[in-house]
């Protein structure tokens, strides 16, 4: 098996609850089943949200390369990264190394197209996502148009509640609000794009499909550490 680095700690429990994703996704009959991971679960790493809405704020993208760097120095085979709105910053952790990146943002964009062909995808994430256009080129490479949320305060207070105090059931009702009013504005998929969201996948409904980039990543991370075929550096999908 191949070894997958985690830019992790965007946030702690996002990326422990991507790694018991990870273990969950095998059948394993001992230790030596499951995919090896090094994590790199950096909770310093600087705030993106302040850096990308609130303007000011330190720059993430020299953290995250030098994460990239030490994994791979660790002996990661490849990288990930879950965090949606972190994928700002996708193609400068991609070029920090020579080991491949799984790119969750371009990942899910296929995984919506494969679901909704022509359609509209209703981007479940930060705010963030929408005032950088983190999802607009590997949405439009694939013929999709983005739906974003009405209420940004909603969602950004959304974020920070669950950073603060975990997922909780009034959280996932006002995520399937937001989830509703997107298929009103004419959503024909809903992705959830912020792994704090990925916490409560299963308690956000809808009356169109529902699908969690974190979930595509996990599928993307066994593949790849299963398979012995190399892939492009900046690997958007596995075989």
């Amino acid at each position: 098996m191949r070894k997958i680095g985690v830019l992790g700690g965007m946030g702690p429990e996002a990326t422990i609850y991507f790694m018991q994703q990870i273990v969950d996704a095998v059948q394993a009959h001992d230790d030596a089943d499951h995919i090896p991971l090094l994590v790199d679960n950096n909770t310093q790493v600087p705030s993106r949200i302040k850096a990308i809405l609130e303007g000011g704020g330190e720059d993430p993208g020299p953290v995250l390369e030098q994460m990239a760097k030490g994994l791979v120095g660790a002996g990661a085979e490849a990288l990930v990264m879950p965090c949606n709105t972190a994928h700002y910053y996708a193609d400068r952790v991609a070029a920090a190394t020579d080991r491949p990146f799984l790119n969750m943002v371009e990942m899910s964009c296929a995984e919506a197209a494969r679901i909704a062909p022509g359609g509209n995808v209703g981007i479940l994430g930060s705010p963030a996502l929408q005032r950088v256009g983190v999802f607009e080129k590997a949405l439009s490479d694939v013929g999709l148009s983005p739906v974003y949320a009405r209420d940004h305060g909603r969602l950004l207070a959304t974020i920070r509640a669950i950073k603060a105090q975990g997922a909780s059931e009034f959280a996932a009702h006002t995520l399937t609000d937001v989830a509703a009013d997107m298929v009103a504005d004419g959503a024909h998929v809903i992705c959830i794009c912020c792994t704090e969201f990925s916490l409560m996948s299963k308690s956000i409904e809808a009356t169109v499909p529902v699908f969690d980039a974190m979930q595509v990543l996990v599928d993307a991370a066994v593949d790849f550490a299963r398979s012995d075929e190399d892939v492009p550096q900046s690997a958007s999908a596995v075989s």
